[in-house]
């Protein structure tokens, strides 16, 4: 679909990918759903919304079909990632950012090159954010523990294909502009994901202010990133704190 709503004053393009694989140009389907600001400053999802399918130039993995279900024969007549990606990553309407579920996935392969150096809103990064005290925070386990208003639960199915997806990713980015400014979720993605609570090990699922400073240092050495910066800025948070003051000494009555 097209469409240039009159109304809207800024537009962000919610993506989603499906691959045959693990290489650089494997993507073999995108999904599309644009969110809008309209002129009373509320955000709200727009008709603008597609697929594409898209050749890989290689055989689908059975791993990956295991996921989407896309067939090689799905794929056979589609056109290649390079000759797509852009009328989709740069469409004929102002974006003031391109968004996704872990946006990491997604930038592998919308390089800036095909996006011309688009900002990104990570929509998991946010949800960490914005919704701490949830227990998941997958894409589909968004869906189902928000509920987010206005959802068809068709149109959002099946799971792990683009379109359903970004539909569905689509939701929890306009509540997430309601909630706080197209600013901050650019800064918040733009930095690691701040988990809410202790990963693993015997304080797991403990938020981190609630456990001792040696349980946190430990999680400076983790192998993922996020662990890392999590620990790095719980740790810069105690730091900041001023420190108590004594208590005051109990007086002697005479």
């Amino acid at each position: 679909m097209t469409s240039d709503n009159p109304t809207s004053i800024a537009v962000v393009r919610v993506v989603d990918l499906e691959t045959g694989g693990n290489g650089p140009h494997e993507v073999c389907e995108i999904g599309w759903q644009d969110v809008v600001q309209t002129q009373d400053g509320r955000w709200q999802l727009d008709v603008e919304r597609g697929s594409l399918m898209v050749n890989p130039g290689r055989p689908i993995s059975p791993e990956t079909m295991a996921v989407h279900h896309i067939l090689d024969s799905d794929v056979a007549g589609a056109p290649l990632w390079r000759e797509v990606a852009s009328l989709v990553l740069q469409p004929r309407r102002p974006l003031v950012a391109l968004a996704a579920h872990r946006a990491a996935f997604e930038q592998r392969y919308c390089t800036a090159r095909l996006t011309g150096g688009a900002e990104w809103i990570c929509t998991w990064k946010c949800a960490l954010r914005l919704w701490p005290n949830l227990p998941r925070f997958s894409n589909q386990m968004l869906r189902y523990l928000r509920m987010p208003s206005g959802l068809v639960h068709e149109l959002g199915l099946p799971a792990h294909r683009a379109l359903p997806d970004a539909y569905v990713t689509a939701h929890h980015l306009r509540d997430m502009l309601n909630e706080t400014s197209l600013g901050q979720l650019l800064a918040w993605s733009a930095e690691r994901g701040l988990l809410p609570r202790v990963p693993s090990g015997p304080a797991r699922g403990k938020p981190w202010d609630q456990v001792d400073m040696e349980i946190v240092q430990h999680f400076l050495a983790d192998r993922d990133r996020d662990v890392r910066f999590t620990a790095e800025t719980e740790i810069a948070r105690r730091s900041e704190q001023p420190a108590r003051e004594p208590s005051p000494a109990q007086g002697r009555l005479f």
